[in-house]
């Protein structure tokens, strides 16, 4: 009784696959623009389009706006083993590159009298936050320069006004 309830069942889906295959083939453009209606909007999307509402949709929306010169507190989110932590890494933002979902911040802190840096992409699931400790008021929209600077010198003047 199992052998001719297998076969049966087997014969089904071979039958079942043929049909469909040869639907598929042979009227492929009449089934194709009805799934087409039926499934996606009447407009037609561009290519660049479909990547701008992907690259939204992908977008961290709960950042302030940060500028170079600020003084920022990242946080990274850092996992160990099976545990994931947050880490604030604090710093001034010596540059900001690219935009979009693309954009990076570069932070500069100075840890035990040696500067470090830190690129940041500000999209990434990576960080978890950015908050912004104080406006700096700055001529320039790359602060390099700071990295030759030592002590006292690195510091930026505080900017009210935004």
């Amino acid at each position: 009784m199992s052998v001719d309830s297998k076969e049966p069942s087997s014969e089904e889906v071979k039958v079942e696959d043929k049909p469909i295959a040869q639907e598929d083939s042979g009227q492929k453009n009449v089934s194709n623009s009805k799934s087409k209606g039926k499934r996606v909007p009447s407009k037609k999307l561009s290519p660049a389009e479909i990547i701008n509402s992907f690259e939204e949709a992908q977008q961290n929306k709960k950042l302030p706006e940060v500028y170079v010169g600020d003084t920022v507190r990242v946080g990274v989110r850092i996992s160990e083993g099976n545990k994931e932590r947050v880490q604030p890494y604090e710093g001034v933002v010596i540059a900001k590159r690219h935009g979009g979902l693309n954009q990076t911040i570069t932070v500069r802190r100075i840890f035990q009298g040696i500067g470090v840096e830190r690129i940041f992409l500000v999209h990434s699931p990576q960080v978890a936050s950015i908050k912004v400790e104080r406006r700096g008021k700055v001529r320039r929209a790359k602060l390099f320069y700071l990295r030759e600077r030592v002590g006292k010198a690195t510091r930026v003047k505080q900017r009210f006004d935004r």
